[in-house]
């Protein structure tokens, strides 16, 4: 690539980054498309853009690792519940149409938006939820689940993450993006990522750029997170699912 393109990858994916990085999710929404219309097959686009934000992930969580708003056992439970889905959907997404499934994802992350607008007082306080077994079972169970959406299409799943904590195990919206930014977006990327590549190509030229800009937009999107507060993240959230839902959607 000329060295244009390469500054248009690097401040797509800042942007793209940084927005995810605060409001729990979303980097797919500009980085995935920007990398299809830059000339890249969609199952290259997917594999390259997956390992990009693994740096998302690496940048957000050099910053809330600062903050120690992690509890050990409840990460591990995530990762536990979530890695296999990640694996499986990353199989499978070749085999599935492209149209078909981002039009379902866009319909299901336009109604997080929807959902989250419809309760002010959703996230905004921290409270323990469902942290029995059943459910920690039906939690597991949906965590599985948002895993393979992670392994298969991207734009979006790491929203479903951030709601999924705060609607039923009670986290506040701070908590939630800081579990989702580092579990989802440095390990669920990083497994999707390695079996993708596995799978299919990695476009490695057109990467410097995209590891870069995710890398600061990470790190400068969990700073804004950490600073603002549960209010702010909430309405970066609902404006973030709202426009995703009407991209997958409208195609």
């Amino acid at each position: 690539m000329h060295w244009f393109d390469q500054g248009a990858l690097f401040f797509i994916s800042l942007l793209a980054n940084l927005f995810s990085a605060f409001s729990g999710g979303g980097a797919g929404l500009v980085q995935l498309p920007a990398l299809i219309f830059l000339g890249l097959p969609f199952g290259i686009a997917l594999a390259t853009h997956k390992v990009a934000s693994v740096a998302l992930g690496i940048g957000a969580t050099l910053r809330h690792l600062r903050e120690e708003t992690l509890e050990r056992r409840f990460a591990l439970f995530i990762l536990a519940c979530g890695l296999p889905g990640v694996i499986f959907g990353a199989n499978v997404i070749l085999k599935i149409p492209a149209r078909t499934a981002e039009f379902a994802l866009g319909c299901l992350t336009l109604s997080l938006g929807i959902y989250s607008l419809l309760k002010p007082n959703l996230g905004q306080a921290s409270r323990l939820l469902n942290r029995h077994w059943r459910g920690y079972l039906v939690g597991g169970g949906a965590l599985f689940f948002i895993g393979i959406l992670n392994g298969s299409l991207t734009s979006g799943t790491g929203l479903f993450v951030t709601l999924w904590l705060v609607r039923w195990f009670g986290l506040d919206y701070k908590r939630a993006v800081a579990y989702t930014l580092v579990l989802v977006g440095l390990f669920w990327n990083g497994v999707g990522a390695l079996t993708l590549g596995w799978l299919g190509n990695i476009q490695w030229t057109w990467l410097p750029a995209l590891l870069i800009g995710s890398l600061l937009g990470g790190y400068l999107g969990a700073h804004l997170s950490i600073v603002k507060g549960n209010r702010w993240i909430k309405r970066g959230f609902e404006i973030v699912t709202l426009l995703i839902g009407l991209k997958l959607i409208t195609g």
